[in-house]
């Protein structure tokens, strides 16, 4: 692979401002961003808007992202307030090559991402898109600000915040702030309403079914799908998979996964959904194609594999690769093959033959067959990226820690997606108003 250096001319001298794998991709990315620049209104409105008042001016916000069109345009946005953007993958399989070459041709725009990176080239661009010194930092999975708090830790004292994409890099960070070790202001954007339940759910089901159909061209009505995981992630997936006449299994834990919620909650929930319901088990026996989706470690392992029926298919919705045991797979196995892009047959010594897609990380991103999320979903999500870093330039005054995305900008999003497809809510009346703060009981 020939990974090209793009220069830029800073003062009198030509540094290296992107790495890139092939900058001649560059006509093939832009016509991908026009695509999406075309089918995110809420993200063009908030442009508009930057553009005349420049939050970001002399500032620097440093991104690890799945970069691909529609984050393309979200780093437009920013630049367009008068950032100087470095922007970084947050998966060694996720990046549109001719997106990273158009954007890197752009100004105020640093890329340093390619698909199908060593884990010392992932690194490699995280590590430069913190020699940017950033102000702010978009996270997606907790990598980047992780780094910042091990290794970087000089770059500390400059950064005013950050924002955190996903569930998992969410987790991540509420472990650091309960052991004392989280020293940023955090906005979890992940769990703003009109992301959480728009990107998990929505966004989530539509892309992994997708990918799935994309690598296997395999027919899903019929299939018995187990989806281990009843977050708003798997109940999207679920629900998508049954839509398509699958015959689908829940798998949860019975254990607690949040201050509001636990395993046994979720697996009733999926129950009176209308999905079977049990443990991972007695369901690896029955599956024909198992979905990850929990954000934890080793749903799928040794003892699971040795069940399931020759030719089950194995994938991850989840955000990092270790919800299936890849290791203990291999070790398993005979012989592994490389079938296709994604596709991969391990061939257990018992002589079944299992496969796993896309190594086991996102399937709905690992290029060529994931695209991420629909475009109108991501504009929702990366509007609100946009609003949480302005409040942070515009100096929000918060502590260190993990911090909710203030109710007003939830709103404000889920408004500017609603008046997008011309759509407006009905107001309350003065005495609707005046009902609902009084609590007065019905009659």
């Amino acid at each position: 692979m020939q990974l090209i250096y793009i220069l830029a001319l800073k003062s009198i001298r030509c540094v290296p401002m992107s790495k890139v794998k092939d900058a001649s991709l560059a006509k093939k990315g832009e016509a991908e961003l026009e695509w999406a620049r075309r089918n995110m209104p809420a993200l063009a409105s908030i442009r508009a808007r930057f553009e005349k008042e420049k939050p970001f001016a002399g500032m620097t916000i440093s991104t690890a992202l799945h970069l691909e069109k529609k984050t393309g345009i979200l780093l437009e946005t920013l630049a367009a307030g008068g950032a100087k953007v470095f922007a970084s993958s947050c998966n060694p399989l996720t990046t549109d090559d001719s997106v990273a070459a158009a954007m890197a041709k752009q100004q105020n725009m640093n890329v340093f991402a390619w698909e199908g990176q060593t884990n010392e080239e992932y690194y490699f661009c995280l590590n430069s898109v913190l020699d940017g010194k950033p102000d702010i930092v978009i996270d997606d999975g907790c990598d980047l600000i992780n780094l910042l708090h091990t290794k970087r830790r000089g770059e500390l004292a400059k950064v005013k915040g950050a924002c955190e994409e996903t569930t998992t890099g969410i987790v991540r960070l509420q472990a650091m702030q309960k052991a004392g070790k989280l020293l940023l202001p955090v906005f979890a954007v992940n769990n703003a309403h009109s992301k959480f339940l728009l990107d998990n759910q929505f966004g989530t089901a539509q892309s992994t079914v997708t990918a799935i159909m994309q690598a296997t061209n395999k027919l899903i009505a019929g299939k018995t799908v187990v989806v281990a995981g009843y977050g708003w992630c798997g109940r999207g997936v679920a629900s998508r998979m049954k839509g398509m006449g699958a015959n689908v299994i829940v798998v949860e834990i019975d254990g607690t996964l949040g201050p509001h919620e636990s395993g046994l909650q979720r697996g009733l929930s999926a129950l009176y959904d209308g999905f079977r319901v049990m443990a991972m088990d007695e369901a690896a026996q029955q599956g024909d194609l198992f979905v990850t989706a929990t954000g934890s470690k080793n749903a799928l392992d040794a003892q699971h594999f040795s069940k399931m029926k020759d030719g089950a298919i194995l994938c991850n919705a989840g955000h990092f690769n270790v919800e299936i045991n890849e290791p203990a797979l291999r070790r398993m196995s005979g012989k592994i093959e490389e079938l296709k892009e994604n596709i991969a047959g391990y061939r257990l010594k018992s002589g079944k033959t299992l496969y796993l897609l896309s190594e086991g990380r996102l399937v709905n991103l690992a290029r060529p067959s994931g695209q991420g999320h629909p475009i109108e979903i991501m504009d929702g999500s990366f509007a609100i990226q946009a609003l949480c870093c302005e409040l942070i330039a515009k100096g929000a005054k918060m502590k260190a820690g993990v911090h909710d995305v203030p109710k007003e900008t939830d709103d404000a999003v889920a408004r500017l997606l609603l008046q997008s497809q011309g759509i407006g809510l009905e107001e309350p009346t003065a005495e609707q108003k005046k009902y609902s703060e009084s609590f007065e009981e019905g009659t």
